[in-house]
């Protein structure tokens, strides 16, 4: 009788240990799945956005539901003033044409500084404002890691500086350089001067919180700046990789 229920023991944690197998193999298979699938979706999107432009920003999204309204007029690169172009970059990334999505040297340095300064490169940051959200985390960092390199891959460096160029915020409820061309100095971005455009490069760390059209000494002093290095990058071919 003993050696009996032994086997009957014995078999019932044979079958329960073969309906565990098949179980975690499901489970696994579908993490897999769904793992790809997520993967699929963000390359194709990527892809996609490459040729068609973003139609609006988890940010953009939010500021209009906050302020009911937000400015915001979409132009190609071709009809923005390429000294606005080179004073983004001179301001936010001015080794965006030397990268391949990220910048090792300021990353150093930042690092060196204790985290106390951002090392986020033009194209990290239109992963960030196109396909994720904004705040700090390290769930989005690790997502805007994942998917820099393939931005860089699918995009070119014109294609990444264009899409920056119009989906930035740039204003209380602005966002794009055209709509803070018409907004601050009633022009198109096309006809922005070298200050007007170093003016609103300058704010675009905290653009909510700076004025174009009343700045601060600081900001006067980066704006300057900001002129310098639009000129240096132009001269020393920094800024070859988007300009024609």
């Amino acid at each position: 009788m003993a050696q009996k229920a032994a086997r009957k023991s014995s078999s019932k944690k044979s079958k329960a240990s073969k309906t565990k197998k098949p179980t975690k193999l499901r489970i696994r298979r579908w993490v897999t799945r769904a793992v790809l699938g997520v993967v699929v979706f963000v390359v194709g999107l990527v892809a996609l956005f490459s040729v068609v432009n973003p139609p609006v920003t988890h940010t953009i999204w939010s500021e209009w539901r906050r302020l009911g309204k937000v400015e915001r007029d979409w132009v190609p690169i071709e009809e923005i003033s390429p000294v606005m172009a080179r004073s983004v970059v001179a301001a936010e990334d001015a080794n965006f044409c030397l990268h391949w999505g990220f910048d090792v040297e300021a990353i150093r340095d930042a690092l060196e500084d204790g985290g106390s300064r951002g090392a986020s490169t033009i194209t990290q940051q239109v992963v960030k404002n196109v396909f994720l959200w904004q705040g700090r985390s390290w769930v989005r960092k690790a997502l805007e890691t994942s998917i820099t390199p393939v931005v860089e891959i699918f995009w070119s460096k014109q294609r990444i500086l264009e899409v920056y160029l119009n989906v930035a915020e740039t204003g209380q409820g602005v966002f794009g350089v055209e709509a803070a061309a018409r907004s601050n100095f009633n022009v198109p971005a096309a006809r922005l001067s070298p200050v007007q455009a170093a003016r609103i490069a300058a704010i675009l760390p905290s653009p909510r919180n700076r004025s174009v059209t009343d700045p601060s000494v600081w900001t006067r002093r980066r704006a300057a700046s900001i002129l310098d290095g639009a000129a240096t990058i132009r001269a020393d071919g920094r800024a070859d990789c988007f300009e024609d």
